[in-house]
């Protein structure tokens, strides 16, 4: 096959309309500061999908592009190609002729695979394109060992070797399986590990019951049970991700927590343990973080396009604190990375205060908060106004001291980013109060406040047009009118998005700006319904209202939306 420079591709893309020159350049931008390949980049910053960036490679390097997301390829095509062979270098057999086989790859430009592949199998090679995780999900369908059916094979290994691990016993297989990567529990839980990123996991938990243990993956937002190993597993799989997180094995009274770095198809991942002593034994929980995640741009967060230029505007201000809230998983951490990415210039300097650093930001000062020794937020952000930062980002506001320090930070011109939990945006006003920030305090340097949520998007392959429920239409106060003209979509469920309709989340915001009247009924301790009132009046959507939307433009579904939101349905809102 000639030789063709890769970056080529996005000649195609912007001869098709599909980008501008611009955007090109961005995404070449991001790629060359996160080391990812520049198609990823553009996938990434949502300018185009991943099968519009392979149908462009595939144009320019005159090849056949197919979507495998519903494709069957016969058993007598798969057992042509070894498993081993296909996962290592993401191939797919997809069909033979003659003496012809055709060879599905997201890489036109790696000839010796394919070459190699000619010598092995004698026969006559011919590329085939398609998107990279379509072809993981194919290999995955196709060969009997799945990587799925490899953490249930090594789960039966240790159930059919009835072999009961002491506390004393499990440190030590351990502790040998810290040197041997072999043994059966560091296989075990590496395949864990991996299966819940090739699903997109954010989390896996291992909980311990009376008679076995229950692993279950957050996939969305949802939690998805896996599997039940036998109980004397428990101590064995424990003492592993103590290890590999560098936490005392012989500590199972209290609390712990560590940091695990792993490396997962050439990408790297920061996995966060927390460990909680339970009744039948310690309860894990390992944080997944992507650090390709960081580089999130504010596009991606979901915002329309009023809210968009809102927020623009909001963190360009030189001085004031900008409050986002939510419970626990909504996203906020996300959303303030991602307007420090926007700030993060080489003439401002930016310093954080967290409990913990979940991502390690280049080019911005992170201060991890360590109650062990005293360091708590309010001491950080007393200590770090001393290093004459422009920009201050406040984990989380917690109690009087950090709140006032952070409102007096931004009284004496630093920007100051903070998260709080509240359920909406004009509470957080009276949530301040209840810390014990006097009024005025808070109607001088507060300048916004946005609640968020997460909702769950339609996935892509497989939605449809569906008609919602009357019930659904009244929660969300869609008129009749607004129905009969709305195309509402829903995932049938596929391959793509493992049955569930969805895949992937986005967020749904409600975004309050102070305005002169809000800041003097927040310094007469005015209701929060009346704040929330007047807030409407200037043009603060509500969280429900940015999700209908949503659901009107097919992004969601009504259902979604409604679970996600279903206080702020029952509100009696003016």
């Amino acid at each position: 096959m000639a030789k063709t420079a890769t970056r080529d591709f996005t000649d195609v893309l912007v001869r098709n309309g599909t980008l501008s020159p611009d955007q090109v350049e961005e995404a070449r931008g991001l790629a060359n500061s996160t080391g990812i390949k520049l198609q990823d980049a553009i996938v990434k910053l949502n300018y185009a999908s991943a099968d519009e960036v392979m149908k462009a490679i595939a144009q320019l390097y005159n090849l056949e592009f197919v979507d495998l997301t519903d494709v069957t390829i016969p058993q007598s095509v798969v057992e042509m190609v070894p498993e081993s062979v296909a996962r290592e270098n993401r191939i797919m057999p997809l069909s033979a002729d003659g003496n012809s086989l055709r060879i599905v790859t997201s890489e036109p430009e790696n000839d010796d695979v394919l070459q190699k592949l000619q010598f092995i199998l004698n026969k006559d090679i011919k590329p085939v394109l398609a998107d990279r995780e379509q072809i993981v999900a194919a290999i995955n369908r196709h060969y009997g060992q799945t990587e799925t059916e490899s953490v249930d094979s090594m789960i039966a290994e240790f159930t059919d070797t009835q072999i009961e691990f002491t506390e004393t016993e499990a440190a030590a297989v351990a502790s040998v399986a810290a040197e041997e990567s072999d043994a059966p529990v560091v296989k075990l839980v590496n395949l864990m590990i991996q299966e819940a990123v090739n699903q997109r996991a954010s989390d896996i938990h291992i909980e311990p019951f009376a008679d076995r243990i229950r692993i279950r993956y957050r996939i969305d937002g949802v939690l998805v049970e896996r599997d039940n190993p036998p109980k004397r597993l428990l101590p064995a799989i424990n003492s592993r991700i103590k290890i590999m997180a560098n936490i005392d094995i012989a500590e199972k009274r209290r609390p712990q927590d560590g940091r695990i770095k792993m490396s997962i198809h050439g990408k790297h991942y920061d996995l966060r343990v927390s460990l909680l002593p339970s009744v039948h034994g310690q309860s894990v929980v390992m944080r997944i973080l992507d650090r390709g995640n960081i580089q999130i741009s504010i596009r991606d967060l979901g915002f329309g396009e009023e809210d968009f230029a809102r927020f623009q505007q909001i963190i360009k201000r030189p001085n004031g604190i900008f409050l986002v809230t939510g419970p626990t998983g909504s996203g906020k951490t996300t959303t303030l990375y991602a307007a420090l990415n926007e700030l993060n210039r080489p003439d401002r300097k930016i310093i954080t205060a967290e409990d913990p650093v979940e991502y390690y930001l280049p080019g911005i000062n992170q201060v991890e908060v360590k109650h062990s020794i005293g360091l708590d937020f309010a001491r950080i952000i007393r200590a770090m106004l001393r290093q004459a930062p422009n920009i201050i980002l406040v984990g989380e506001i917690r109690d009087k001291e950090t709140a006032e320090i952070a409102v007096q930070a931004s009284l004496t011109g630093h920007l100051v980013f903070s998260t709080l939990h509240t359920n909406d945006a004009p509470s957080a006003i009276t949530r301040l109060g209840d810390i014990g920030v006097p009024p005025f305090l808070i109607a001088s340097s507060v300048i916004a406040i946005m609640a968020q949520r997460l909702v769950r998007v339609n996935c892509p392959k497989c939605k449809e047009p569906y008609k919602p429920s009357q019930f659904e239409l009244d929660a969300a106060k869609i008129s009749r009118e607004a129905a009969a003209k709305a195309t509402f979509l829903r995932g049938r469920g596929c391959n793509y998005c493992n049955q569930k309709g969805y895949r992937g989340r986005i967020g749904i915001f409600e975004l309050l700006k102070m305005t002169a009247t809000i800041r003097e009924m927040t310094f007469n301790r005015e209701p929060t319904q009346q704040i929330r009132r007047v807030a409407r009046k200037n043009g603060m959507r509500t969280l429900l209202e940015d999700g209908v939307q949503k659901a009107l433009k097919g992004i969601t579904t009504l259902e979604e939306v409604l679970s996600i939101c279903h206080h702020e349905a029952a509100d009696p809102e003016g």
